[in-house]
C-alpha cells in the first residue's frame, strides 16, 4: 500500500489549507485514517484520526480549527485546517492502518507535506 500526500503549502495565520491523502495497491478500505505532524525538534504527534465508519478524534490543539474526512471509495483521506496559526507549522504524514481482530496487517505511511504558517 502506498500513500501520496499533497496539499501543504505556505499560508498566512488565520488562512486555511486542504491536505488530501490518496492509498493506493489496495482494494480495501484501511481501518483507520489519519494524519500527523512533526515539526523541528518534536516528536511526531497526532493530527486527526477517522475510522472506516467516520468516527474522528482530535487533538486538543486542533479541535474546533481542522477537520477530517475521508472518502472510502477513493481510499483518500483530507483534512481541512482553518484558522492556522504559526505553531501548526509542521511536516504532515497521512497514516493508514487496519487490524484482523488484535493483529495490525497494515501500516503504511505517506511521504509527508510541509505546512508553514506565517505569523
Amino acid at each position: 500500500v502506498q500513500l501520496q500526500a499533497s496539499g501543504g503549502g505556505l499560508v498566512q495565520a488565520g488562512g486555511s489549507l486542504r491536505l488530501s491523502c490518496a492509498a493506493s495497491g489496495t482494494i480495501f478500505s484501511p481501518n483507520t485514517m489519519a494524519w500527523y505532524r512533526q515539526a523541528p525538534g518534536k516528536q511526531r504527534e497526532l493530527v486527526a484520526g477517522i475510522s472506516s465508519g467516520g468516527s474522528t478524534n482530535y487533538a486538543a490543539s486542533v479541535e474546533g480549527r481542522f477537520t477530517i474526512s475521508r472518502d472510502n471509495a477513493k481510499n483518500t483521506v483530507y483534512l481541512q485546517m482553518d484558522s492556522l496559526k504559526p505553531e501548526d507549522t509542521a511536516v504532515y504524514y497521512c497514516n493508514a492502518r487496519s487490524y484482523f481482530g488484535s493483529v495490525r496487517t497494515l501500516d503504511a505511511w505517506g511521504q509527508g507535506t510541509l505546512v508553514t504558517v506565517s505569523s
